[in-house]
């Protein structure tokens, strides 16, 4: 193994906390691929260094549950700066958990880490000049089901 494939760059994004409104979760129900539910964002935060802004309600998470006790995750928000930047954000991922990991984060339990692993892959979009390096950052994070609200911490690689 080269060195260059031993150890992967990267270094930290932005962290992001969500408020999902999984209390009215639209269920599509079983389909062909899986239990599809919609879950609105009501909102959130985000901060990188010295950028921090809101998440913009209006975004969801298209999650499909899979019976093996992990779900897919496809999120697509807007992510709005303090100096009023739009940045559009779509990340798709996955979920697995241990045997109960899904029926408590159902009932807004917080998991520990050793009962999941959470990662997902990230995209950007943004118009604004002050904020267009993001629309060539190839992202990837880690999550953490706090309840109905996760945090997930980003990382910028290469």
């Amino acid at each position: 193994m080269s060195h260059a494939t031993a150890s992967l760059p990267h270094k930290h994004l932005l962290t992001l906390s969500l408020d999902v409104d999984a209390m009215n979760a639209v269920q599509v129900g079983e389909t062909s691929i899986g239990r599809r539910t919609i879950a609105a964002i009501k909102g959130g935060s985000f901060v990188r260094n010295r950028m921090k802004g809101v998440v913009l309600p209006g975004g969801a998470d298209w999650a499909l549950f899979q019976s093996d006790r992990s779900f897919q995750i496809d999120v697509r928000l807007t992510l709005r700066t303090e100096d009023k930047a739009n940045i559009y954000l779509r990340y798709e991922g996955r979920f697995v958990g241990d045997a109960d990991a899904l029926s408590d984060l159902a009932k807004g339990k917080s998991l520990s880490s050793d009962r999941y692993s959470l990662a997902i892959t990230a995209r950007f979009e943004c118009g604004d000049p002050k904020y267009s390096w993001l629309n060539t950052v190839v992202a990837v994070g880690t999550g953490e089901p706090s309840g109905f609200n996760p945090v997930y911490t980003l990382f910028e690689i290469g």
